[in-house]
């Protein structure tokens, strides 16, 4: 019988060598689902991560560059630190998910997955990046840190809360949903109501201390805005002038995704001053006072904008007349080469400044490289479209083009709203 055992036993060893041995990639198993592990170091810890669990890990990926492998990503290495994240079930079979439920805490491993199924199904990317050899594999490296089911997180935001409540000597009830409402100073205002304009001052900080958000004078529309319910909930309950401390569970909160510093599952705390109230009324007509003055504005400017226009094409001796979008096109020379077409990669040197004389750009400033545009297809002002398309390589032009070609309304800095654009143009090269 024992001699029969060790057969048997010594039969499953060499099987297991000899499978190691065959492997594509020398130290590693190969799972049934194809993909393909080196297990480090084995801690103490059992418990390994389930669907919807939270991980936090360090993790190193590696990609073929040029048939080198090259450090794609180094979480011990970016300022955010270790990777914290809700594993989510695989998207295909032997992904890198699969690896990841193989760690505990404690935990160290290898494991390789092909580069085009990261990419593509992983990180959803629709393809491989260019710079990622085609046919090459992705190799990560893992180092599993924590492992916390949502349930016991749940459990241990409860507990916070009940011992905070209890330390503060907090004796109001909470709400049905949870909100514990602390009035500090109680308004003598108006009420907040569907509608109405709110300004307040605000500071938001979690339970141990520590504060993640503070700002005053922040304004919004009360029943206009999608915001987090116990926020609303509480706001609600305040007028002109209150002042209160609004205690919100994660589930009237950020919720189990937790929001940038905020981690899931995290009660927070509303530190709320509320500075002014309009009612619906009054800040309708407010609105409808600044749009008035806004569309007066933008009148005006128009008009000056036509008055500068014309004064400058006097004052130029311009007498081209301009093409049915409003562009003037003066050539300096004429070019011989292939002419410019839809479609087509044109280099092009520039000079422009608005009407005044006052340089806003130039590609001569830029180490003299001529600036490279796709003709026809959206990705400069109108003007540009459609002058270049007036030309040929070796082409030199001035174009004079109203804000309506240009940048219309929009205050680019240098660029005020409703200015025209005076450009020199000459196109080095068509392809």
């Amino acid at each position: 019988m024992k001699k029969s055992f060790f057969k048997l036993a010594a039969l499953v060893m060499m099987v297991a060598i000899a499978a190691a041995c065959t492997s594509k990639y020398p130290g590693f198993t190969k799972s049934d689902s194809g993909l393909y592990y080196k297990l480090y170091k084995v801690s103490k810890d059992t418990v390994k991560p389930k669907d919807k669990d939270w991980i936090t890990m360090n993790y190193q990926l590696v990609v073929k560059y040029k048939g080198k492998d090259s450090v794609f990503i180094d979480s011990k290495k970016t300022q955010q630190g270790p990777l914290r994240m809700q594993l989510p079930a695989s998207d295909y079979k032997g992904d890198i998910y699969e690896g990841m439920r193989m760690l505990s805490p404690g935990d160290s491993g290898e494991f390789i997955v092909s580069a085009d199924s990261l990419f593509k199904k992983t990180f959803r990317q629709g393809s491989r990046p260019a710079y990622v050899d085609s046919n090459s594999v992705a190799r990560f490296s893992i180092q599993m840190i924590a492992v916390e089911a949502p349930e016991a997180m749940m459990k241990k935001e409860k507990e916070a809360l009940r011992k905070f409540i209890a330390d503060n000597k907090i004796t109001v009830p909470p709400s049905p949903t949870g909100l514990y409402y602390v009035e500090e100073v109680a308004g003598k205002g108006m009420a907040i109501d569907s509608g109405c304009q709110v300004v307040y001052n605000v500071k938001i900080s979690m339970l141990n201390g520590k504060q993640v958000f503070a700002q005053d004078s922040m304004k919004f529309v009360y029943g206009k805005r999608p915001d987090m319910s116990g926020f609303l909930e509480g706001i609600k309950m305040m007028k002109k002038g209150s002042k209160a401390r609004l205690i919100l569970p994660s589930e009237i909160a950020f919720g189990e995704r937790g929001y940038r510093d905020i981690p899931p599952y995290t009660t927070i705390i509303y530190d709320v001053l509320v500075v002014d109230v309009k009612s619906k009324a009054d800040y309708e007509k407010q609105q409808k006072a600044e749009q008035k003055k806004k569309e007066e504005k933008k009148a005006n400017a128009r008009k000056a904008e036509g008055v500068a226009l014309q004064k400058y094409l006097k004052d130029n001796k311009i007498t081209v007349k301009p093409t049915a979008s409003g562009l003037y096109y003066i050539e300096k020379v004429k070019g011989t080469g292939p002419k410019v077409k839809v479609g087509n990669k044109a280099s092009v040197h520039y000079t422009g400044t608005l009407l005044n004389g006052t340089k806003f750009d130039s590609s001569r400033d830029k180490g003299g490289k001529p600036y490279e545009v796709e003709v026809g297809k959206g990705n400069v002002i109108k003007a540009w479209d459609e002058a270049l398309q007036l030309m040929s390589k070796g082409s030199k032009a001035i174009i004079i083009c109203p804000s309506s070609i240009a940048y219309g309304e929009q205050d680019m800095g240098t660029i005020p709203a409703f200015s025209p654009l005076v450009f020199d143009l000459e196109v080095v090269d068509v392809k």
